[in-house]
């Protein structure tokens, strides 16, 4: 089975800067995509990136040219660096992985326990 352990939340002032880790565990062979998603209270879980195993990325929209997704394959580690942080980043962040990637929350079978990301105007 896989585990995923994230780590690197926290509150930081808009403008700034955070970089969330996610380590797997376990049988990871298998995991040809990992991604991450974010949830505000009151709103749908969104994919903010992806990246798969031949490290092509995808960014959604809000995020691009801020965020910065990649992995250290020896070290079953996903990171997303995330610079120019806006209060409207504030959320729960999860990490995901799946043989494939995927749009939806639905189609990731393992996901890390949630981050919180606040960010203050």
């Amino acid at each position: 089975q896989v585990q995923l352990v994230e780590s690197g939340g926290g509150s930081v002032q808009a403008g700034r800067s955070l970089r969330l880790s996610c380590t797997a565990s376990g049988y990871t062979q298998s995991l040809g995509c990992m991604a991450w998603f974010r949830q505000a209270p009151g709103k749908e879980r969104e994919r903010v990136a992806a990246i798969d195993s031949d490290d092509s990325i995808s960014y959604a929209d809000s995020v691009k040219g801020r965020f910065t997704v990649s992995k250290d394959n020896a070290k079953n580690t996903l990171y997303l660096q995330m610079d120019s942080l806006k209060p409207e980043d504030t959320a729960m962040y999860y990490c995901a992985a799946e043989l494939v990637c995927g749009d939806s929350p639905e189609w990731f079978e393992y996901w890390g326990q949630g981050s919180q990301v606040t960010v203050s105007s």
